[in-house]
């Protein structure tokens, strides 16, 4: 029998929020604790089927009575759940430090981001707008002018992963509410909690019943979601095959995906190296690696190639592992066993056809070494792949048109990094790199929450961040007005 946290042990499981109401089932979902395998960060309960139907039918409600509420007022319950957050700021780090494995540093900034995330959508709702335009270009249309403006589309479905577990669902249900649409959320089975807590905060606004719904599913449930004719968008994150699957199911309603990456990293001769040692350690090995935008290939010009290797492998060797609510932790637990033993078997495949590894390359039960490889073929999984592990595969290259094509020759385009001091070789990766952002003189792992986030090719379609999601969650609508005469 697995054990509870003592701080847990006495304490029922936490409630899902249905519609505005706090409910159970006869379906009790563990959550557990990654860094103490045996142990729970904690418990809650799967929705059933009749459980869904009520938080779907009343989602379609919740919608008809949030698009009619004035903007001031769903500025304000953003308002107040960014700063609800703001004000549980240390449970919440702790709680996704629990459940999630996540070192407390990380967890910390994760939920600073969520403060925002929820303020910006505030900022945005305010600011949601049209345009106005002549439409008397020629004789025949004179007296006519023409103005537009952005209705929320309906209900949305949205499913959020794992590895941000307050913040990747914050940018479904914040621009959701933004833009006058009610949510049902799913989020992840592995560590739900975060957001059954931040819907505490949510229940807190007086937001119309069903405005907002977060429901731990199982797999035929989630089905059922992302097929339910009833939601006007789907908002995904998680991993290419899932997601392009989702598509494939949703039906007529738009999709969003973000999806997996296996992200590059560029080296220029004229780079800093001081600078790109430390942001590429941050890159690639920040809550294990399992990060969509981490950095997965380093390619480093044959100038500096021995340099930069000799510290940032010395530098990923002195990291350390261990308790994720130890401040000084700076790697963690990955999420379970399974995937420590993929990450084994592909670094083992990798040098069994020719990789060397220059530091880890192995786990201690969950916790995996931060890892970096060289000599690897391209057609190895930890090249190819999407590692999601603290794992770092390394290539040389003599001019920059070498480096742009090794970090297209990917299947995955979500965002890369380039470091470099040289205005034309920033330039170059910008119009070249098959991506959707391009970060200079910092790894692609840097993201703002505000800014236009997602990727090309097998990583998605569509944007985040506040403003693009809000626009993929409206429908522009046109109005033309004719003076009579």
């Amino acid at each position: 029998m697995r054990r509870m946290n003592d701080a847990l042990r006495s304490i029922r499981p936490h409630p899902i929020y249905l519609a505005g109401r706090w409910v159970e089932s006869e379906r009790i979902l563990e959550v557990d604790d990654p860094a103490h395998p045996g142990d729970l960060a904690g418990s809650t309960y799967l929705a059933n089927a009749e459980q869904y139907e009520e938080a779907a039918a009343t989602a379609v409600h919740g919608f008809e009575a949030l698009r009619a509420t004035p903007t001031y007022e769903r500025a304000a319950a953003l308002r107040h759940i960014s700063a609800g957050i703001a004000a549980r700021r240390d449970e919440i780090a702790e709680l996704i430090t629990r459940e999630s494995g996540k070192s407390i540093r990380d967890a910390r900034v994760e939920t600073d981001r969520g403060v925002l995330v929820f303020r910006l959508a505030a900022e945005e709702a305010e600011r949601l707008g049209g345009e106005t335009m002549p439409l008397d270009i020629g004789p025949a249309h004179r007296g006519r002018h023409a103005l537009t403006r952005r209705f929320p589309v309906g209900p949305v479905a949205g499913i959020s992963p794992f590895n941000f577990p307050l913040n990747l669902a914050a940018h479904k249900v914040a621009p959701a509410l933004a833009a006058g649409c009610s949510i049902v959320l799913k989020p992840p089975s592995r560590d739900p909690l975060t957001m059954l807590t931040v819907a505490e905060i949510i229940d807190e606004t007086g937001l119309p019943e069903g405005a907002v719904s977060v429901l731990p599913m199982d797999r035929d449930l989630g089905d059922r979601l992302v097929e339910d004719e009833r939601f006007k968008l789907l908002s995904f994150t998680g991993s290419p095959a899932v997601g392009w699957r989702m598509k494939e199911r949703a039906g007529k309603k738009p999709v969003v995906l973000e999806l997996g990456g296996n992200a590059g990293a560029i080296v220029d001769a004229s780079a800093d190296l001081d600078w790109a040692v430390k942001r590429a350690l941050v890159g690639a090995f920040a809550f294990s690696g399992q990060v969509c935008i981490s950095v997965q290939r380093l390619l480093v010009h044959v100038d500096v190639w021995d340099t930069f290797l000799d510290r940032f492998t010395a530098a990923a060797a002195g990291m350390r592992l261990g308790d994720p609510m130890d401040p000084e932790t700076d790697i963690g637990p990955m999420v379970d066993m399974g995937a420590v033993e993929r990450t084994e078997r592909w670094v083992a495949e990798a040098v069994a056809d020719g990789a060397r590894v220059l530091t880890g390359g192995s786990a201690e039960g969950r916790f995996f070494q931060p890892t970096v490889i060289v000599d690897a073929k391209r057609s190895a999984q930890v090249c190819s792949e999407e590692a999601f592990a603290p794992l770092v595969v390394a290539f040389p290259f003599r001019d920059i048109e070498e480096a742009l094509a090794e970090v297209n020759a990917s299947r995955f385009g979500l965002q890369a990094g380039i470091f470099t001091n040289d205005l034309a070789h920033a330039w170059r990766a910008f119009e070249a790199l098959e991506v959707g952002g391009v970060v200079v003189n910092d790894v692609p792992t840097y993201r703002v929450d505000h800014m236009p986030y997602g990727g090309i090719k097998e990583s998605g379609i569509g944007r985040e961040g506040l403003r693009w999601a809000i626009e993929d969650m409206t429908e522009l609508k046109l109005m033309v007005i004719a003076q009579p005469g």
